[in-house]
């Protein structure tokens, strides 16, 4: 075991060791209890305060009411409830598609979808800053995973053109990359890849409820009608829920049911989880207001930082990476800001590429503008401290 040992001691020298900390102890807000203090919370995906929302909470505990705490088995057995099917029929109401098929994540999701319709004798085009999620679904399938460089195009042309031999030509993308902030260039894939015979694959997680009019992800953003052959999305971040899911054509839906291993061999979501994730799909159709309040906060949130002197690298979203660099300074960053009571997770390698280290900014439409400018505050004595600004 000597091994485990070195490793440990390795991660620790280099400034990339993790730990689990208690971090919340009541509901997840824009302001938390941490260690029986107020703290406010910088670094969830909590996009529009939904995981605490009233009628989520309502919804879940009606359904553990009537239809207990369990599903039982997997949905090929018995574990297919009415509330799967009517989840399913909402998430393809909302992103507009034919149909859905729940994960239990989305991390799973992208495991499940990728390793099923790629395979041996196919080539996946993948960004090079795509979730891990799609980095191990492509090693997963055994087809030819060709990473082209961040958003580059002319890359992924080149890659493109020399395919031919090839089955299937599968591109996949982040709608909104979690680390850095910036929207993929979808539209150009999609132009590429009629051009080239491939399918589109966009994992829009990030997206899916943030962007666009009605909430729906970086198509209803871009104003995509079609173009997009499987969206991927997840309940756990402006959903406030947990679980995720694919969508697209039925046929899609009746392949992962036959071919997914992540679906077909694991108990299905729980009711309560469900009950919540309808019903957030119904806050967020209408939740014009939710949205309005958390790009304002954005808004300002962002020029707050600028004004500074930090470099929040480009962000074009709600996810704001505040560079640092250093691994052992993104470290000590984070640890000083909690102790003057915000948290902001340091985000280093392999998250993020050697050098690369940052912060990883989220407000919410739930902070208020006291939270912020008190954050802005702290932010600036830090900075300043630590020479960053």
């Amino acid at each position: 075991m000597n091994f485990i040992h070195d490793e440990l001691e390795r991660l620790k020298s280099e400034g990339l060791y993790r730990e689990l900390r208690v971090i919340i102890e009541g509901e997840q807000g824009g302001v938390v209890k941490i260690g029986g203090r107020e703290i406010i919370l910088l670094s969830s995906n909590n996009y529009l305060g939904l995981a605490s929302h009233p009628e989520l909470k309502r919804a879940a505990i009606l359904a553990i009411e009537r239809y207990g705490c369990g599903s039982g088995a997997s949905r090929l057995i018995s574990g297919n409830m009415e509330l799967h099917e009517r989840l399913e029929e909402d998430i393809a109401s909302f992103k507009k598609t034919e149909s859905a098929l729940l994960f239990n994540s989305g991390y799973t999701a992208n495991l499940g979808v990728i390793s099923s319709i790629c395979g041996k004798e196919d080539v996946i085009f993948s960004d090079k800053l795509n979730h891990a999620s799609i980095v191990d679904g492509c090693l997963l399938s055994g087809a030819e995973v060709k990473r082209y460089p961040h958003k580059d195009m002319d890359i992924l042309e080149k890659f493109l053109k020399n395919s031919s031999g090839f089955k299937k030509r599968v591109i996949i993308t982040d709608g909104v990359f979690s680390m850095d902030g910036d929207i993929a260039p979808i539209r150009e894939i999609v132009h590429l890849a009629k051009m080239y015979s491939a399918m589109v694959m966009v994992d829009d997680a990030h997206a899916t409820g943030v962007f666009g009019k009605n909430g729906r992800g970086t198509t209803e953003h871009l104003g995509l009608d079609n173009g997009i052959d499987i969206i991927i999305g997840t309940f756990s971040k402006a959903l406030g829920s947990f679980g995720g899911f694919a969508a697209g054509v039925k046929e899609i839906r009746e392949f992962l049911i036959n071919r997914a291993r992540g679906f077909i061999y694991t108990t299905s979501l729980p009711p309560s989880v469900l009950a919540s994730s309808i019903a957030a799909i119904k806050i967020v159709e209408n939740g014009h207001g939710l949205r309005d309040s958390l790009w304002k906060n954005v808004g300002y949130f962002k020029e707050g930082l600028k004004n500074m002197g930090f470099d929040i690298m480009g962000s074009e979203s709600h996810i704001i990476p505040v560079f640092v660099g250093d691994n052992h300074k993104t470290v000590e960053m984070s640890q000083m800001l909690l102790r003057e009571g915000v948290f902001v997770q340091g985000i280093r390698p392999p998250t993020v590429p050697p050098g690369k280290s940052r912060l990883r900014v989220t407000v919410t439409a739930v902070h208020r503008m006291e939270d912020m400018d008190r954050a802005l505050e702290v932010f600036h004595k830090v900075g300043k401290k630590l020479g960053i600004i």
